[in-house]
């Protein structure tokens, strides 16, 4: 199946608002097998709308709708997509009383504009919104799929979730993908290491996409056929052949790994967080139930605050500088006495985009872990872009504590 995206907003063209929510579509798409061919953004007008929704419909099965469900009279997706599918719009009272009930339970007066979001068009299937107002609607006609949704990122994603990708992936009852899940390689070495393994994909029929990210490449095997028997056997294999790289074959999340493997272990981790300045902290408690294993975190952004709370040496910073081996690793010793944990990480280096020399340029890092079995550490050199430095060190230090945990250091 063949899937296009529009994307309805003046705040989008204007550039007042980043599209995040085709990035996301497309990837949400992509996981159940389904390619996108196209995204296209446009104004809130009745003639893009529908010249848009006839072109996409021309090189797609699935098209993606997302804005211009709003009460306001700028919001016109549900009157085009009425007139393009020539039918009328009817007051749906189960939508009504829980609009009604929306409004009235936070105690804010029901408009007319709010109420007459209860119109929706007839002979489409409305999509709940458990998290707003506009509901969804999906059309079928020729053998075609048209769905729209709000533009409102936290409403179009729970409605995806709960209702529509699990539709879809009904839709492709034949389809069966695999994901693979690693980290600490780039997409072309990986490519080049699992080349055999490819090979065989290839030779069985299925098909294999790379889908990089920020310190991460994901991998998704797909079968046509419903072959979940070669799909899973493998996904095993390169996860028993390169357990350093591979942390996951079903979440994406390398915190919700590590995580899991804490809780069941009973250990405790701590960070002591220069470069990464929270982040790293903020990762790994992005995970529900984070509390069970993670004590907390020592922000040492600067010389002063690494000797005060990590205990590091004036001594070690004057001869070998913040960001160095010997600096991460007495700030994994210092945080993991002074927290009291089983696991300690650091994080010092250079984020950027100023503060890099000939020696040390920027995106060198330095990462330590302590433990009962001793003080590890090691550097790696990122690129120049400061948010990117900052993702991938974070990643990075759970992918080390990982290994280091499985004993793969």
């Amino acid at each position: 199946m063949q899937a296009e995206i529009i994307s309805i907003g003046d705040e989008l063209l204007l550039g007042q608002t980043i599209n995040t929510n085709a990035t996301w579509i497309s990837e949400q798409l992509a996981l159940i097998g389904i390619n996108t061919v196209q995204v296209t953004t446009i104004a809130d007008e009745e003639k893009h709308i529908i010249d848009s929704l006839d072109n996409a419909l021309k090189r797609a099965e699935l098209v993606l709708i997302t804005g211009g469900l709003g009460p306001t009279k700028d919001d016109i997706t549900k009157k085009c997509l009425a007139e393009y599918f020539k039918t009328e719009l009817e007051m749906n009272e189960i939508v009504l009383a829980k609009i009604v009930d929306y409004f009235e339970s936070r105690g804010r007066e029901v408009l007319q504009v709010n109420r007459d979001q209860a119109l929706l068009p007839v002979g489409a299937k409305m999509i709940p919104n458990e998290l707003g107002t506009a509901s969804g609607m999906w059309f079928e006609q020729d053998d075609k799929i048209v769905v729209s949704m709000p533009g409102v990122p936290y409403e179009m994603k729970g409605m995806m979730r709960e209702s529509i990708l699990p539709q879809l992936k009904n839709e492709n009852s034949k389809l069966y993908y695999g994901m693979v899940y690693t980290q600490g390689i780039g997409e072309s070495k990986l490519a080049e290491l699992i080349r055999p393994w490819e090979e065989r994909i290839e030779n069985a029929g299925l098909k294999l996409a790379y889908l990089p990210s920020p310190g991460l490449v994901k991998l998704r095997i797909t079968s046509t056929e419903g072959d979940t028997i070669m799909v899973d056997e493998l996904c095993r294999e390169l996860k028993q052949n390169f357990p350093k790289l591979v942390y996951s074959l079903n979440t994406f999340s390398l915190a919700k790994v590590l995580g899991e493997i804490l809780k069941y272990s009973s250990s405790t981790v701590a960070t002591v967080e220069s470069c990464t300045a929270g982040s790293l902290s903020a990762m790994i408690t992005s995970v529900p139930g984070a509390s069970e294993y993670y004590m907390g975190s020592l922000i040492t952004y600067s010389n002063e605050e690494k000797m005060k709370l990590a205990n590091v040496s004036k001594e070690t910073l004057m001869e070998f500088g913040a960001v160095s081996e010997q600096t991460a690793q007495e700030m994994a010793d210092g945080g993991r006495k002074r927290l009291e944990v089983d696991y300690c990480i650091s994080t010092t280096g250079i984020a950027g985009p100023d503060g890099g020399t000939k020696e040390k340029p920027v995106g060198t890092v330095w990462i330590a872990i302590s433990s009962s079995k001793g003080t590890v550490a090691r550097k790696f050199q990122f690129g120049s872009d400061r948010s990117r430095n900052v993702e991938m060190t974070c990643l990075t230090a759970l992918n080390f504590l990982r290994n280091h945990i499985f004993g793969y250091n």
